[in-house]
């Protein structure tokens, strides 16, 4: 291995290093509670080494964001493959999503809430968050309906589940209904095309 190897692995362990931390400190505090103060002295390198990859804590979001945005993507898709049939296969979406975000409320805000310099729904969006999209696509495509687009419907699915997780999130919503709002959000979006 060259030493200009060994410095990239060096550095893009160190870019891991701070987004994890970042991470971890965030599900446990809160995003208030990062900063590269703190961040620098969790992993015991210095502020400037943070800013040498990371120009601020927006951009760590950002990372944090996308991290998460893959994480989602993979747990979906785990999820719908496992399901038999286009309605069990929505509702499995509608789990997984639910269940990712209940269990990551800080990378879940860092993916949908805050602001981590992303481009959303654009050109130059990144595939991350163009994957994750992806993935709740894929299933709902089966169920769109007749004469109405795609993504249109995956964004209007996605609006609702969104609703759902940050509702139930915050105790506007009692989480003892989530299976029943889950089961007639599918029954009423979910429309089969005939014969199937």
């Amino acid at each position: 291995m060259s030493v200009q190897e060994r410095k990239e692995r060096e550095r893009a362990g160190r870019e891991r290093l701070i987004v994890a931390t970042a991470r971890e400190l965030a599900e446990q505090q809160g995003w208030d509670a990062v900063t590269t103060r703190r961040l620098a002295e969790r992993i015991e390198y210095s502020q400037p080494v943070l800013y040498s990859h990371f120009r601020g804590k927006r951009e760590i979001i950002g990372a944090v964001a996308l991290e998460g945005a893959a994480e989602l993507a993979a747990a979906v898709r785990t999820a719908t493959a496992a399901a038999d049939g286009p309605r069990a296969r929505v509702a499995a979406l509608a789990r997984a999503y639910l269940d990712y975000a209940e269990h990551n409320p800080a990378v879940y805000d860092a993916i949908f809430l805050l602001d981590g310099g992303l481009p959303y729904a654009q050109e130059d969006t990144p595939a991350p968050l163009k994957d994750a999209f992806a993935a709740l696509l894929e299933p709902l495509a089966e169920v769109t309906g007749e004469g109405v687009h795609p993504g249109l419907y995956t964004e209007t699915f996605w609006a609702a589940l969104h609703g759902l997780a940050t509702l139930t999130r915050n105790g506007r919503l009692p989480r003892e209904f989530a299976e029943q709002r889950v089961q007639l959000l599918v029954d009423r979006l979910a429309v089969l095309p005939p014969n199937t």
